[in-house]
């Protein structure tokens, strides 16, 4: 009983790092895939990257704020419940980036896009912890 303790200490961290790092890897290069799509329709924001730039640098403040505590209350509830389903984890993990978009309604024509591309590295994050921890809770 101790030795697995023990193992559900050091794994569920583990995990929940990884899952953060898919996460941010989805995060970044379905952004960046969509935020190229959005310089190249309009013509006046291409020679704009300064400005890109600091939406790069301010979205990562917001990610970092506002993401990793849902989280981190979706795998303590999930730990402690002993959840197993992967639907659980993966919705989880989408509903806690999925909600940083919502507060960013300042941006124009962005929210349903942020969404989008929120809610896929949150489904994909929630899955790869799943696959390494919560499928044991």
């Amino acid at each position: 009983m101790f030795w697995k303790t023990v193992g559900r200490l050091i794994l569920v961290p583990l995990a929940f790092l990884l899952a953060m790092a898919t996460a941010g890897f989805v995060l970044v290069t379905l952004g960046l895939e969509r935020m190229t799509q959005t310089i190249h329709a309009d013509s006046d924001a291409a020679g704009h990257f300064d400005l890109v730039f600091s939406f790069i640098e301010q979205g990562s403040a917001i990610v970092t704020a506002f993401t990793i505590i849902p989280a981190i209350v979706f795998v303590i509830i999930g730990e402690v419940a002993r959840i197993r389903s992967a639907l659980y984890y993966i919705v989880g993990g989408g509903v806690s980036m999925a909600v940083t978009p919502l507060l960013a309604q300042g941006v124009e024509g962005g929210p349903a896009v942020l969404w989008q591309v929120f809610a896929a590295a949150g489904f994909a994050g929630g899955f790869v912890y799943w696959l390494l921890a919560g499928r044991t809770a």
